[in-house]
């Protein structure tokens, strides 16, 4: 008899450069979805700036993470949220995005948690 696959629900808070939280957490979602694991992410607080358009990580010595957002769609990762509010207090909107998303309110979250079998946090 197979198994159902896990689901994961792995959700970002970091910014984008400075450690490597984002890059591990995209690294980690992409491995997942190769095992055919359902992978949901959920960016909030810094985290938005992962998914800012336009970034220039050069001039701080790091290496672009769009590449790797851009693959998501690639590996079936479609379903990304940011939490409205991150995006409201920074005066952003999901126009300034890389990425299709949608928007979760705070108190939404903990549904959002509850669907899924493992919630890895970044």
């Amino acid at each position: 008899m197979m198994s159902e696959k896990k689901s994961v629900l792995i959700i970002n808070q970091k910014s984008p450069y400075g450690d490597a939280a984002a890059r591990e957490s995209l690294d980690i979602a992409l491995t997942c979805s190769i095992f055919e694991m359902p992978v949901t992410l959920l960016f909030c607080g810094d985290a938005i700036f992962q998914l800012l358009k336009d970034q220039q990580p050069g001039k701080i010595q790091q290496k672009k993470i769009e590449a790797m957002l851009s693959a998501l769609p690639m590996y079936d990762i479609t379903e990304i949220y940011v939490e409205h509010d991150s995006l409201i207090q920074n005066g952003l909107t999901d126009e300034d995005l890389c990425l299709p998303v949608t928007l979760i309110d705070q108190s939404s979250i903990s549904q959002l948690i509850n669907l899924h079998d493992t919630v890895l946090t970044f």
